[in-house]
């Protein structure tokens, strides 16, 4: 009876009700109590079945119920092995907060059971520390695998991208004896959330030529192409634009079937550069959206003029979906254009009050530019000091701008004083602080400030023009 229900876990391995029945069965007849003198043929069978229902809980996206069979599982004395770990480990890096309460824990309950040389939990403790941004750590144990598979590697080069250590990425990249769509994913991806935008680019017309003998040809997939887009999306000017169209042109040209993830993609890369009309598009007719999906609509309509929209946009997601972080940055945004300070400081507080949602730097930040347009200058000085942490550039950047707006010179020298030494070798403080002293008349201050940026060695950003890139595109 064991050998059959352990077959058929194995095989409902995402029939959530289904693995609960067998679950609850196998609770009830005992399966999976302690046996201090277990037959021979039967020593290993509560392991099995245990390690049958973590990886099933796992498939079923039941994290807490994957942990917390592990522990029954050593109170029933059950000897975990090399197969109970992988999947534990997987579980663990699935969510930030709980990978810092417990990845310390199984990795030592690894060392413990003797499997600390397996490779397959050394690469998933590979990836667990990456996501804990524990890159010495994940490095180290990387470095004890005498041959590592593509995967190991793959869990490396995610680990370095994520950390902010390109670098070494592109020398693992450059390095491996082999590469699938993950590799050149991994780097796609962590070129263009450290902000080298064009890099990521190039790397895709790299993997697309197909010239890369260690490929064998390898196609993209949904995760390559969110990438890329997040790239054209955050790009300079008309070149994002016409990088991106040129993306969304290869996607219908090849008949790629588009995923929600694609198309969320789509609508943030022309919602960010103006084509309003486009993303709405691709909004109405996507069948299935998530939350992410209504986040990006929420965020093209705010950036576009079209704040009341995306204040409906909201209210009407809300009937069945729970709001994020990252809704609450599109709507502050949306509130802060529009200049409705009552309601977004509603909403801000509705944050934790109503959604649990702890504000981060972002929502802070978003407060302050709500209040700087709307002339509170005092008002979102003060809410600056009464932060829980300390502001970052970002904060005080929105400040410095509602100065410069509202002609508050002496606020603003207080602001660009902090904000310089956040940011010495900024070119853009620089500037918005001579341009604020020279609207005042204050000519001098104006003159001797950009003095010395020429001193110190500061470069002027040249500024890019979107006729500039169509002609350089008409030209090639």
């Amino acid at each position: 009876m064991p050998e059959f229900l352990l077959q058929l876990l194995q095989r409902l391995i995402k029939q959530h009700n289904l693995i609960k029945q067998i679950h609850s069965y196998l609770i009830t007849s005992g399966h999976l109590l302690y046996n201090p003198s277990p037959a021979p043929n039967f020593k290993w069978k509560t392991t099995l079945l245990f390690n049958a229902l973590i990886r099933a809980y796992l498939n079923v996206e039941q994290p807490l119920k994957t942990i917390l069979l592990f522990t029954e599982m050593l109170a029933h004395g059950a000897l975990p092995n090399d197969y109970t770990f992988p999947p534990l480990i997987k579980t663990a890096s699935s969510l930030p907060a709980l990978a810092s309460q417990i990845g310390k824990s199984l990795h030592t309950q690894v060392i413990k059971r003797g499997v600390s040389r397996d490779p397959f939990v050394q690469t998933s403790l590979v990836n667990l520390y990456g996501q804990l941004g524990n890159l010495s750590t994940a490095h180290h144990l990387f470095e004890e695998m005498s041959e590592p598979c593509i995967v190991a590697c793959n869990a490396m080069l995610d680990a370095f991208c994520k950390n902010g250590d390109i670098g070494s990425a592109i020398w693992l990249f450059d390095h491996m004896r082999l590469r699938d769509v993950f590799s050149w994913t991994s780097m796609i991806n962590g070129y263009g959330r450290n902000g080298h935008f064009a890099e990521a680019i190039q790397l895709f017309r790299k993997m697309i030529a197909g010239q890369d003998v260690l490929s064998r040809n390898v196609k993209p997939n949904e995760a390559t192409f969110v990438s890329l887009l997040f790239s054209c999306a955050n790009s300079d000017g008309g070149r994002g634009l016409h990088l991106g169209k040129q993306v969304h042109g290869f996607i219908l040209k090849n008949e790629i079937k588009s995923t929600i993830f694609m198309g969320t993609a789509l609508i943030d890369l022309y919602g960010k550069m103006g084509y309003l009309g486009y993303a709405t598009a691709i909004f109405t007719t996507m069948a299935v959206k998530k939350l992410c999906t209504w986040n990006a609509m929420i965020s093209s309509l705010a950036l576009n003029g079209r704040e009341k929209q995306a204040l409906d946009m909201f209210q009407q997601m809300k009937t069945w979906l729970h709001p994020n972080e990252v809704t609450f940055v599109a709507v502050l945004s949306a509130c802060a254009r529009a200049q409705l300070v009552e309601l977004g400081l509603e909403l801000f507080q509705s944050m934790l009050h109503d959604f649990g949602i702890v504000p981060r730097m972002e929502h802070y930040g978003c407060v302050v530019d709500l209040l700087g347009r709307a002339g509170l200058l005092r008002e979102a000085a003060e809410f600056i000091n009464a932060m829980p942490f300390e502001p970052d550039a970002s904060v005080l950047g929105a400040l410095l701008g509602a100065c410069r707006i509202h002609g508050a010179t002496k606020l603003a020298n207080e602001v660009a004083t902090s904000l310089l030494e956040l940011q010495p070798r900024h070119s853009g403080q620089y500037v918005l602080l001579s341009t604020i002293y020279a609207g005042a008349g204050r000519w001098d201050h104006a003159a001797a400030l950009r003095k010395t940026m020429v001193e110190v060695g500061i470069p002027k950003t040249p500024a890019y023009s979107t006729i500039s890139s169509l002609r350089g595109s008409v030209g090639s």
